[in-house]
């Protein structure tokens, strides 16, 4: 099971990985860097939804819903196909 703090993670590697800095991430979503600082820490133990669907989209990610014990998406699966990495049947 994916825990907030898990999501809280993930939003830090985005950011990160987006090569932005707080106060980027923040500016580009809309939102104030403390928001991102404390959605990074988990501070006060919870997260806005639309926060984090802003700040995933301004790190270049979004938020998708993957049924438990499955790994990719059918959309996954198509990119892969799409781009030829898919398996060949």
């Amino acid at each position: 099971m994916t825990t907030l703090y898990d999501v809280s993670a993930m939003l830090k590697q985005a950011r990160r990985d987006a090569n932005l800095s707080q106060e980027a991430l923040a500016r580009s979503a809309g939102v104030s860097r403390s928001t991102v600082a404390r959605m990074e820490t988990m501070a006060k133990g919870d997260m806005s939804v639309s926060a984090l669907v802003r700040l995933l989209e301004a790190a270049g990610c979004e938020l998708k819903l993957i049924k438990i014990g499955h790994q990719r998406t059918i959309e996954d699966i198509l990119e892969e196909q799409r781009s030829g990495q898919g398996y060949a049947n």
